[in-house]
């Protein structure tokens, strides 16, 4: 099979052998896989893939038809249409998945929709819903909502009732952001007059952190899921006390298969009908075909975006 590998911080198509499926495995013929930060930091060499998992082939979402099935599975068949999570290996023409790891794809969604779905849609239902609690007719505040995570989280808080407020660096990108969901679109530096939240999903990281906390209401809740401007910031320990306020941090990547089937089960049960009605959807920024896997990576770091990079498979 060909696939994505990355050979001393430079991107290949290379050769590699199709793998088998074990028990409760499914081996998946890959028709588009998402790019997501995890997999820039990988190639800068910042973010190794968990054990077990292909150390050099990236890729942390995929789409595709069952090829082959191993001992054990129950839930899927040679030839149904599957998205998955994986924690690394997903940027190949074959990708072995665990049955648990993958969801159904809806007939609403395409190779390229459905290749850039799992991941940032199971990251922002679970940072929301399970992290946060975000409820309905709270205050929910987005950073860096042009993005995939981003501008999934700003159309499930706000089909889940909540009052959502964006900030978006270009300003090209507000008014399609503003039409996925969100009430209010601001500059990255505006945020903090306009609150309090009850809920910040912070995608950016350390620059924003001190203005998150002062813009808390009280009971207010921060879950910051990515740090790409920045990891290290001075807390007010004062402030965040007078809040009553929680912080926390969440990755998807690394969770046991166990949590990991929660966060999609969920996923396939409260958002997948909405996918399906339309209410739903998955921004494509742009699609690259394998062999301009470079070309796709440097449309990634460069930004100005709405939603997805995707990488396709013929």
């Amino acid at each position: 099979m060909r696939c994505v590998v990355i050979a001393d911080g430079r991107l290949e198509v290379a050769e590699r052998p199709t793998p088998e499926p074990g028990t409760g495995q499914l081996l998946v013929r890959v028709r588009a896989a998402g790019l997501n930060g995890a997999d820039l930091l990988q190639l800068r060499g910042r973010y190794p893939a968990p054990p077990g998992e292909p150390r050099d082939i990236p890729g942390l979402e995929l789409a595709g038809e069952v090829a082959a099935i191993g001992p054990g599975v129950r839930r899927f068949a040679v030839g149904d249409r599957v998205m998955a999570i994986v924690g690394g290996g997903g940027q190949a023409e074959y990708c072995l998945v665990h049955e648990r790891a993958c969801m159904p794809v809806p007939p609403a969604l395409g190779w390229p929709e459905a290749g850039g779905f799992p991941e940032v849609f199971v990251t922002a239902h679970d940072a929301l819903f399970t992290q946060a609690g975000l409820r309905p007719g709270e205050r929910l505040l987005v950073h860096g909502a042009a993005g995939g995570v981003g501008s999934a989280a700003v159309q499930l808080g706000a089909r889940a009732g909540a009052i959502v407020t964006a900030t978006v660096r270009h300003e090209e990108l507000r008014e399609a952001v503003r039409q996925l969901g969100a009430r209010t679109v601001l500059a990255p530096d505006a945020f903090a007059e306009a609150g309090p939240y009850d809920v910040v999903l912070e995608l950016v990281g350390a620059p924003n952190m001190e203005a998150n906390v002062r813009a808390l209401a009280t009971g207010g809740r921060i879950v910051v899921i990515g740090v790409g401007a920045g990891a290290k910031f001075e807390l007010n320990l004062l402030a965040l006390m007078g809040a009553r306020a929680t912080l926390r941090g969440s990755t998807l990547r690394a969770r046991p298969l166990e949590e990991k089937a929660l966060a999609m089960r969920a996923v396939e049960r409260q958002v997948l009908p909405l996918v399906e009605t339309g209410e739903v959807r998955v921004p494509i920024a742009a699609t690259f075909p394998l062999e301009r896997v470079r070309e796709a990576y440097e449309r990634f770091a460069a930004g100005r975006k709405l939603g997805k990079i995707v990488l396709t498979f013929g």
